[in-house]
């Protein structure tokens, strides 16, 4: 009898060990296929996150190139202004054979003339020099003190560009709170403008859509002009940064530890972007929490939860790619397409139309847009932007493109292949653009004191050209007539 109770208890030790083994290799059979299952979610869920911040931040970065360019641009336009005036570049005060009063009246034609435009563009300075250190205008007594006797001599050096006879410094003496642009005015003189390198953050401004981003604008010598980041202005860029983007004026590229965009700008200048890879991927970290708690509930509870565990997976995954999507796809202040959405679209639909497809591309610029942020604010001109799109929105049908390519710079491609003949065309487009002039002019963001108008260019595909390059270009000379014109109206091409 004990023999028999000792082989019942063995053989139910047996059977015991049968179920552990069991037990145990189907959980080592279910936690290898939960694991293996999240981590190649977790790898393509990285792997979508990656491509689609990749093309948000170059986007970003291609907005900050041409804000900057921009902006410079603008400078260096309000800089030529002044030769207009032909005092102002006639006259010499080096000349001793000149008259003291004539000289004296001369002079002050041209410094009101200086301070006018300084006023315009709020420089902080905007003065001729001549060679022998005298100024006209407005130099700051900053400016004085930083160049010393050395006035003149050190100006001049700072033309870099023999075609336009002009050039670009920032981080003279070691001193980056200001960046000057020095252009000749005459083999005796130079016309030197300056502006706080502070105006740089409304510059680098953007609506967001990636979090602990760093915007930095370096020179040649890789010494930081503009950083987002506090203290960093006057200092060369990481070594961590710099290693990355090595020689290149142009790249993307992602490691574990940074993303980086870079473009060339300005006076051989760059703008980089730049964030942490795993700020990155603080969404993708959410999501790859959330897919391990799910595996171990499915490892618990085996194969009842692994169809809720695949759907939940899936829609986590979806919720973000198509977030992603769309942030990239979209410019966040108005909600239509961004700039290279929209060069991409366009040419996608131009390229794939019919021999029938006719299109007009409608090329927007707000009239003295800086005017109105500098009268109402910021905060006010992104209002007034957000309204322009929900405007378009309105005007114009679903099948008809819309984007902002610039900072209040607007394009439409207009779907009109419905229409028969050239002259209804013609006749569809004119009066599509009158009605969004009077549009514009109704858009005030809700101040009866703000008057916003818009000057337009249109040209027409295929009869000014079959690609986005071309309709630009046409549209853009269009654009420049209307400008000519006295803005407030649109020019088809011709």
């Amino acid at each position: 009898m004990s023999k028999l109770l000792n082989k019942a208890d063995k053989g139910d030790k047996d059977v015991r060990r049968f179920k552990l083994a069991m037990i145990f290799y189907y959980a080592v059979i279910i936690i290898g296929i939960t694991v293996f299952i999240s981590w190649n979610t977790i790898k393509e869920t990285d792997d979508v996150l990656k491509s689609k911040v990749s093309e948000l931040t170059s986007a970003l970065n291609v907005q900050m190139k041409m804000n900057i360019d921009s902006y410079l641009s603008k400078v260096e336009t309000t800089a030529t202004l002044i030769f207009a005036e032909k005092d102002a570049y006639m006259y010499d005060a080096t000349d001793e054979s000149n008259d003291e009063y004539e000289a004296l009246n001369t002079e002050k034609y041209i410094s009101d003339k200086l301070y006018s435009l300084c006023l315009m563009e709020n420089f902080v300075d905007f003065s001729i020099v001549y060679r022998n250190d005298h100024v006209v205008g407005k130099l700051s007594n900053n400016t004085k003190d930083l160049f010393g006797d050395r006035l003149y001599e050190d100006l001049e050096a700072m033309i870099n560009r023999e075609r336009t006879h002009d050039g670009w410094l920032a981080g003279y003496n070691g001193n980056f709170n200001r960046i000057y642009y020095v252009k000749r005015v005459n083999d005796n003189a130079v016309l030197v403008t300056s502006f706080y390198t502070s105006e740089l953050k409304n510059v680098f401004e953007h609506p967001g859509g990636i979090e602990d981003i760093t915007i930095r604008l370096i020179e040649k010598d890789n010494v930081m002009i503009y950083s987002s980041e506090e203290g960093e202005t006057g200092n060369v860029i990481d070594s961590d940064i710099l290693e990355r983007i090595a020689e290149n004026d142009s790249v993307t590229l992602m490691d574990d530890e940074y993303f980086v965009t870079v473009n060339p700008c300005g006076d051989n200048w760059k703008v980089i972007c730049s964030t942490p890879t795993e700020v990155i991927l603080k969404e993708g970290g959410d999501i790859q929490l959330y897919i391990l708690t799910i595996g171990i509930i499915a490892a618990i509870i085996a194969i009842i939860l692994s169809v809720i565990l695949s759907f939940l997976i899936s829609r986590s995954m979806n919720k973000t790619v198509t977030s992603l999507s769309r942030k990239a796809r979209t410019d966040q202040l108005t909600g239509i397409l961004n700039k290279r959405s929209f060069e991409v679209m366009a040419d996608s639909v131009l390229k794939t139309g019919d021999s029938a497809a006719y299109h007009a591309l409608i090329l927007i610029d707000v009239d003295d847009f800086k005017g109105i942020n500098d009268h109402f604010g910021h905060a006010f001109g992104d209002k007034v932007l957000a309204a322009i799109g929900e405007m378009l929105r309105k005007t114009f049908r679903s099948d008809d493109l819309l984007g902002r390519i610039g900072g209040d710079e607007f394009c439409v491609l207009m779907n009109i292949t419905a229409v028969e003949n050239d002259a209804d065309r013609l006749e569809v487009i004119d009066k599509k653009c009158s009605e969004l002039c009077a549009a514009f002019r109704e858009n005030n963001a809700g101040d009866s004191n703000c008057k916003v108008s818009a000057s337009i260019g249109v040209s027409v595909s295929p009869t000014n050209g079959t690609s986005f390059g071309e309709l630009y270009d046409a549209s853009d000379k269009a654009l420049y007539a209307s400008k000519a014109n006295g803005k407030d109206t649109f020019t088809i091409y011709n």
